[in-house]
């Protein structure tokens, strides 16, 4: 998947990040273990097993006390610690962008660009190619520590830094070509539709956000990953069942090689219509429980089976039109204002790009509240399709603390409010137990089968 996390980001690039999302996500040195290493088998507290005295808040602070305290502090630093990521983010990506303007790089690119070609379309991708590896070397320093450093320091990468560099070098080809179509689209229409600009670039936008959506799967994702058909029947068999019982057309269940670049547990759904596929890690496949993975499946089958990358489209067709909406004002404002300071001759000049882009962090740092409630609660829908159609809470349980070797378990109602994009820990696992407290006759009768099953062997001799 596109690291979402690069600093140099286009309109494209980040929207797709937007778009993309998983359930759990992705990298240790060599050597260093995860978090808390689970067992491969479901492991039920007694407090959690079905009985006439099952309570959902006891089953769920049995289900926490499993976490070490160690892991817990350490999963929490690491999580918080992102909250002061987001800032120095943004605070770093404006200092650079202002640099661009106030220096006057921004119009010193353009007017390379314009020496080079007089087609207007070609000086845009110019002039993009020279503010990409621009903003990436001056974007480097923080990129490499939070993706690399900090990354190996909690334990969650596994690549060494040749194959991590390797990959940013990829980021920043796909950043090149996709961005760059954008670009040259977005500034034609600007020079054409000097008035109603805004709305064409809104749904060319939009348009653009879909038809990478729709190759993600297929021409992007194994940019980075090795994606294959998984072929382990006692895997495959379950997931595949699940997905016939609630009417999902899947013939195959893909796995990703995301364990080259990390030690996160991840599942997904990608792509639209006929490049929608269902795909896990082989992180999953190595450290859950079949009850574990799925209840994961079961998660990713609820975005498909409530449309939510549709209703994902839509939201963000909705966002899109307002930042252009914004945008169109904030420019005008700000060229007023600075424009002839920076020598920008107008909105459809390409040395703008550094103040569109910086209204882009400006917005998105916004509503980075209101982005994740979105998210949340389609999160939260899916979790709970997810436990009727598995019927594996305790699978999804173990899956949530999985999940808390990098995402604060225990937040506070405004904590989970602006940083969450999915629900906390304990509120997935209290979720799963609620859901067990209202079905115990099915789990009591479930355990009576998988006794059985495991008796029979013995009561044949």
């Amino acid at each position: 998947m596109i690291p979402c996390a690069q600093r140099n980001i286009g309109f494209v690039v980040l929207a797709f990040c937007l778009m993309t999302g998983s359930i759990l996500s992705q990298s240790s040195g060599p050597g260093v273990q995860p978090l808390t290493a689970m067992p491969s088998v479901i492991q039920v507290p007694p407090e959690a097993q079905p009985s006439q005295n099952f309570n959902a808040e006891t089953a769920t602070n049995a289900y926490l006390a499993q976490i070490p305290a160690d892991a817990r502090a350490r999963s929490d630093a690491y999580f918080e610690g992102g909250y002061w990521m987001i800032l120095w983010d943004f605070l770093y990506g404006a200092i650079v962008l202002l640099l661009l303007l106030n220096l006057g790089w921004s119009a010193a690119m353009r007017n390379l660009a314009e020496r080079i070609t007089q087609f207007k379309p070609i000086q845009t991708l110019v002039y993009w190619v020279q503010y990409l590896v621009v903003t990436s070397i001056l974007g480097f320093p923080l990129l490499v520590y939070e993706d690399y450093f900090r990354e190996h320091k909690y334990g969650l990468a596994t690549q060494t830094f040749g194959p991590w560099m390797g990959d940013q070098l990829k980021n920043l080809a796909v950043n090149l070509v996709l961005d760059g179509i954008l670009a040259m689209l977005l500034f034609g229409i600007v020079r054409k539709l000097q008035k109603t600009w805004w709305i064409w670039a809104a749904i060319v936008t939009e348009v653009f956000v879909i038809l990478v959506v729709l190759i993600a799967p297929v021409y992007i994702i194994p940019i980075f990953n090795k994606v294959t058909v998984l072929d382990d029947p006692k895997v495959t068999q379950p997931i595949l069942s699940l997905a016939r019982a609630n009417g999902i057309p899947a013939h195959d269940v893909f796995e990703v090689d995301a364990s080259r670049q990390s030690t996160r547990m991840s599942a997904n759904v990608s792509g639209l219509g006929s490049t929608m596929r269902i795909t896990l890690n082989d992180n999953l496949l190595r450290r859950g429980s079949p009850e574990e993975i799925q209840s994961v499946m079961g998660h990713e089958m609820g975005h498909y089976v409530l449309h939510h990358i549709y209703k994902d489209m839509l939201f963000l067709g909705v966002v899109i039109v307002i930042f252009f909406a914004l945008l169109n004002w904030s420019l005008n404002w700000s060229l007023k204002r600075w424009g002839e300071k920076w020598n920008i001759r107008g909105i459809g000049d390409t040395a703008v790009l550094p103040l569109v882009v910086l209204w882009v962090l400006i917005f998105g740092f916004v509503v980075t509240p209101i982005l994740n409630t979105h998210t949340r609660t389609e999160e939260g829908e899916a979790d709970m399709y997810g436990l009727n159609a598995s019927r594996q809470p305790d699978g999804f349980a173990q899956a949530a603390i999985h999940l808390g070797e990098y995402r604060k378990m225990n937040p506070g109602p405004l904590e989970e409010w602006i940083f969450f994009d999915h629900p906390s820990g304990r509120k997935r696992i209290y979720a799963a137990m609620r859901w067990k407290a209202e079905n115990l006759p099915l789990m009591r009768w479930q355990a009576k089968q998988e006794a059985e099953a495991v008796s029979a062997p013995s009561d044949n001799k």
